[in-house]
């Protein structure tokens, strides 16, 4: 049996992914979580093989979560679902130790595929996310200003694009006003621009929010 937990805000696509997963006869939902601070306390008790996470979640991100889950569930097996596509976050996921990239737009019958294919300790990868790496390994692209910044770079950059003020990205991520206020100067840096719109107009180009 392939024990999953569902790790997304948005209830009723827990249910859909529930309901997609139950058609396969050796995979179990054991538990499911909205945010990072659920999914904490559900990994205490629930049997998990296989998380299937959200990469855009109120409060810690996806990739937040990832990271911390290579520190302490190492064992676990991650799935990253995202409404984002593969080109602005698949391979970022990847190499923050992901064992798969699916979007939510994809068919809900190849979850079960990629399940079962990390499962067997192999990648799950689309046929968007091959292409991307075998054109990142054929011929590297100059890399994008903002695949330069640390994972809370990245995060602090989105946050501000969403409309969020300093205090509330602190509060969210859990962190001291100025440790974010650092961070969004380190972004306004390594991009080259000066302002909060600016950083809103630079995420919107590169279709980051």
């Amino acid at each position: 049996m392939i024990h999953v937990v569902l790790c997304d805000d948005h209830a009723v696509l827990r249910r859909g992914i529930r309901d997609t997963l139950a058609e396969a006869p050796e995979i179990e939902v054991t538990a499911e979580a909205g945010n990072s601070c659920e999914l904490r306390e559900v990994l205490r008790s629930a049997a998990c093989d296989v998380l299937l996470l959200d990469l855009s979640m109120p409060g810690r991100s996806g990739l937040d979560v990832l990271a911390s889950l290579r520190e302490t569930h190492g064992d676990i097996k991650v799935l990253v679902l995202s409404m984002y596509q593969e080109d602005q976050y698949a391979l970022r996921c990847l190499k923050a130790g992901a064992q798969g990239y699916a979007n939510k737009a994809g068919d809900p019958l190849e979850l079960i595929a990629a399940v079962r294919t990390v499962m067997q300790g192999r990648k799950y990868l689309t046929a968007e996310v091959a292409q991307l790496l075998a054109d990142s390994l054929a011929q590297p692209e100059p890399q994008a200003p903002h695949s330069a910044l640390s994972e809370r770079e990245l995060q602090t950059l989105l946050k501000i694009a969403s409309g969020r003020r300093l205090s509330d990205i602190a509060e969210e991520l859990m962190l001291s006003p100025k440790t974010v206020s650092v961070y969004r100067s380190r972004v306004l840096e390594k991009l080259k621009l000066t302002n909060n719109a600016e950083l809103t107009v630079y995420a919107i180009r590169n279709q980051l929010v």
